[in-house]
């Protein structure tokens, strides 16, 4: 109810009458802007070039790839019908492009002079998710971007994997305020079809849940052979590319509104906070409007001078309280109040959203303050956001003690027999929800649930612990080869 009305409130989603699709407001639409351009600019660099593929499928394309189309079967939605005619074929609206891309890939690509190919593309995609749908986190139509590319050999690939997922991990904590733990999806978790899935997993403090991030695939060479892409390398043999695939979505913004929300509403991170400031006259019979307008105007004009998205509120048919409201509410980073005595003493009362800290500054070089001063907010957001975090990473070396560590908000770190063994995943994910539902007085949970009660594997982290030999595995017995990350999931 919290974050319904959290997202509601700030104009961030208008509900539409289809269940699961959301209307984007302006205040959403430009975060994810934000985003867009930031990472055009970091893909550039990389040699990835920006383009559209159609938004649907055939059936035998999407069907091509076994393991691929088993894993998104549940969610295809199908076009059946043109007007009153049934479709000789039925035809699929993408849930992630690889079957639409590929024959494409297949045809352009002949020579080692091809490679590598570097393509990104933004666009909205369709996945009917039978769980129940929650805006930005889980929605049957989303938008992403969705990066493929195609190499020589598969340590180009990997190299541009882990350049994906970087990129990824530096818009959660340099754009979003968000700690992010990257590592590699398990066997079970992987992308369907692909060679190997990494992963960024984020963290919710006021539930204890996890979040996927964004994944970056290396594909192997598994696409390559289906659609057939082959080259002729140097001397002149013919090869299969090796592939990748990377993608993140409008779920980014849930995240940021989980992790840093409050009971006032949103708590923009600034570098991505469509309005990093607004100024609001305190109008009375001391102050009126038109007086109040070149003070506030000219303070407007310094603050867009040092490149800051700014707005002065000169609404009349609004009072400062409710001003106030509305733009703590939408989580503007810094308010200006100026009143009849901070124009006569030429100075401004700064609030700042996040800690509800109040400075009175001069006029003069208040721009240059301001800029400084949303960096400070980026970073205490930050550093709040990983404290948060660090301390409900919790490790644990014996069953009895992994739901009860589960129940107390934490994601839970754990030895593992390793990623191929799949049955054992399953078998925690079907103990923990049966110890859970027990513990709670319940004896069942609903399919459609997206909060499910279950852990399961998030990651086996990059950054791995000291693993003492003789360690076994939590749930096998088994010696462990890693640690793996468990939590409650979205």
């Amino acid at each position: 109810m919290w974050y319904s009305n959290v997202i509601v409130l700030s104009e961030m989603i208008s509900y539409y009458d289809i269940s699961g699709c959301y209307i984007l407001r302006p205040w959403s639409y430009k975060i994810w802007d934000l985003m867009q351009q930031w990472i055009n600019n970091k893909i550039y660099k990389l040699g990835v070039e920006n383009c559209y593929f159609p938004l649907f499928v055939s059936k035998d394309r999407l069907e091509k790839e076994k393991d691929h189309v088993e894993g998104f079967a549940p969610e295809v939605a199908w076009v059946t019908k043109s007007g009153d005619t049934d479709l000789k074929e039925q035809i699929a609206i993408r849930p992630t492009s690889e079957t639409i891309m590929y024959p494409a890939f297949s045809d352009w690509i002949k020579s080692h002079r091809d490679l590598p190919l570097k393509l990104n593309q933004w666009s909205n995609v369709v996945r009917w998710e039978f769980k129940d749908p929650t805006p930005f986190l889980r929605s049957r139509e989303f938008l992403w971007q969705e990066g493929h590319t195609a190499h020589a050999t598969f340590e180009e690939a990997d190299s541009m994997v882990m350049a994906a997922l970087d990129l990824y991990k530096k818009v959660y904590q340099d754009l979003l305020c968000v700690p992010v733990i990257p590592g590699y999806k398990t066997n079970k978790e992987k992308f369907a079809g692909g060679h190997q899935t990494t992963t960024v997993e984020a963290y919710i403090p006021m539930n204890g849940r996890a979040i996927q991030g964004a994944t970056s695939h290396n594909l192997g060479q598994n696409f390559g052979k289906m659609f057939d892409i082959k080259f002729q390398d140097e001397k002149g043999e013919s090869k299969i590319v090796w592939q990748t695939s990377w993608g993140l979505t409008t779920r980014t913004i849930g995240v940021m509104v989980m992790v840093h929300g409050d009971d006032k509403g949103l708590v923009m991170p600034p570098r991505v906070s469509p309005l990093q400031a607004v100024i609001v006259p305190i109008l009375s019979k001391k102050l009126t409007m038109e007086n109040a307008n070149p003070y506030c105007i000219s303070i407007l004009e310094d603050l867009e001078s040092q490149g800051l998205r700014a707005k002065y509120d000169d609404r009349s048919m609004y009072n400062p309280g409710w001003k106030y409201n509305h733009w703590e509410q939408k989580g503007v980073p810094i308010r200006i109040e100026v009143g009849p005595t901070d124009i006569e003493k030429n100075q401004v009362r700064v609030v700042i959203r996040y800690n509800g800290e109040k400075i009175d500054l001069p006029v003069a070089d208040l721009g240059v303050y301001i800029k400084d001063k949303l960096e400070d907010i980026h970073k205490a957001m930050f550093e709040k956001a990983v404290t948060e975090r660090d301390e409900h990473v919790v490790k644990v070396t014996e069953w009895k003690d992994f739901v009860p560590t589960l129940e107390k908000k934490n994601l839970v770190l754990t030895p593992w027999c390793g990623p191929e063994f799949e049955e054992w995943e399953e078998w925690v994910k079907k103990t923990s929800r049966e110890e859970s539902l027990k513990n709670r007085g319940e004896e069942f949970e609903e399919d459609t649930t997206a909060t499910s009660v279950a852990a399961k594997t998030l990651c086996i982290p990059f950054d791995q612990p000291e693993l003492p030999e003789g360690t076994m595995c939590i749930a096998s017995g088994k010696p462990a080869s890693c640690w793996v990350l468990w939590g409650r999931s979205y």
